[in-house]
């Protein structure tokens, strides 16, 4: 089978490392891919916007039978549409779906309109209006913008003050462009967060996996948001009651609510949780893999992406068996110096990149600039992860790998999945 795999990330460096390995493929491309994901497939610079003319040249030319989105912006774009009116088999939800992550606004009116627990919130389209809310409250609240930001669209604020900055910041000095043309304003959960990862075929589903991401930039979760400093997976703390809530609480009304409203929901769908001491509640959706979830998810998966895919594309997923290894993994982002601002491109990374039997070094923002010659070109340039039959181990093994890595500014948090350990 010949793939595309759309994206450029760590998550598609996973992605593309799990693709690789099933029976099922002849020939991989990766659109655009990064430094590393060339040992994987072909890299081709295609843009991943639309009208997605040249993209649909280049599948068609090359003989493309599956195309696999990574990323959320082409989704929000409407690729997946664009390409089944062609024919193509394609791995991911539609444009009207994809709203579940593309408009926060759309997000938290569908959790209204089917009473799926999530925080009381109230949009605003105007900063001035937004102000004298949180004047009249007179509280700290969360501040979202309404459209994709990198995953760092998103301030919990800790004082009524932080509050109005971050609301200024969004809507009026516009730091995250038209996405903060509408803003949410919501209050605060308090518990602990969670990821977890279910595959839809738009008529059934199956639980993929949990995750724990790690959002701040520094240790002990200070500092700003950034696109994610690392994860692990599985969640050791989630039991049986709490994913049977979730379950009936949250996945089914959710799958149930799209294919109501008209849109069924096909590829991976990520609930982001806050487990409270009412019970969980939804923080977000995402409509693809995370990042960097999907390089601690993908890793325990015996069963390879495109395998996956397939089921899911041809309606085959009630019967399709995943398989997973036993054990965890952890994975821990090194990131340019002044992620997630302003950052130096161009610096040569040195050390140990080599995959291992249970360790690799997933490349995000990398540029090959010749035989094993890397430079940094992101602000999150490489993600190392380990596998091992427990938590402790597998962080130990991850942090191993780190060290034998360098570039200029490297900057990584040094407590990835220690509250895994904390919580069991």
């Amino acid at each position: 089978m010949r793939v595309l795999l759309l994206g450029s990330g760590g998550r598609e460096a996973a992605l593309a490392w799990s693709i690789s390995r099933s029976s099922r493929l002849s020939k991989l491309y990766i659109c655009p891919g990064n430094g590393g994901t060339h040992q994987f497939g072909t890299n081709v610079d295609i843009p991943l916007t639309p009208p997605f003319d040249r993209l649909l040249k280049f599948i068609q030319q090359e003989g493309i039978e599956m195309v696999i989105v990574g990323p959320e912006a082409p989704l929000v774009a409407g690729v997946v549409d664009e390409l089944r009116k062609h024919k193509i088999k394609v791995f991911g939800p539609s444009k009207a779906a994809a709203r579940l992550e593309g408009s926060k606004v759309f997000m938290k009116e569908f959790l209204a309109r089917h009473g799926i627990p999530t925080a009381f919130f109230q949009v605003f389209s105007k900063a001035e209006e937004a102000y004298r809310y949180v004047e009249k409250q007179n509280r700290p609240f969360v501040v979202k913008t309404d459209g994709l930001a990198a995953g760092k669209g998103v301030v919990v604020a800790k004082t009524k003050e932080e509050t109005i900055e971050a609301i200024r910041r969004m809507m009026v000095d516009k730091e995250f462009g038209e996405a903060g043309n509408r803003i949410i304003l919501e209050d605060r959960l308090d518990g602990v967060e969670v990821s977890v990862f279910v595959v839809s075929d738009g008529k059934h589903y199956k639980w993929l996996a949990s995750a724990q991401d790690h959002k701040r930039l520094l240790d002990n979760d200070e500092g700003p948001n950034t696109g994610g400093m690392g994860a692990y997976a599985p969640v050791p703390f989630l039991d049986k009651k709490t994913e049977e809530l979730i379950l009936k609480n949250i996945i089914e009304p959710t799958l149930h609510g799209l294919k109501k409203e008209g849109y069924p929901y096909t590829g991976i769908l990520y609930f982001g949780l806050m487990l409270t001491n009412w019970g969980p509640a939804v923080l977000e959706y995402n409509v693809r893999f995370g990042d960097p979830e999907a390089q601690v998810v993908v890793p325990l998966m015996k069963t390879s992406v495109l395998d996956l895919a397939w089921a899911t594309v041809e309606e085959k997923l009630e019967n399709f068996q995943i398989e997973f290894y036993p054990g965890y993994c952890v994975t821990v982002v090194l990131a340019s110096e002044g992620y997630p601002g302003t950052y130096k491109k161009g610096v040569p990374i040195t050390g140990d990149l080599s995959q291992e039997v249970d360790c690799f070094v997933f490349h995000a923002g990398t540029k090959l600039v010749g035989p094993g010659q890397w430079i940094t070109s992101g602000g999150r340039v490489l993600c190392v992860t380990a596998i091992s039959s427990t938590l402790s181990r597998a962080i130990a093994r991850a942090y191993e790998k780190v060290e034998k890595i360098h570039f200029d500014g490297m900057q990584y948090r040094k407590d990835i999945g220690k509250k895994g350990l904390a919580m069991r």
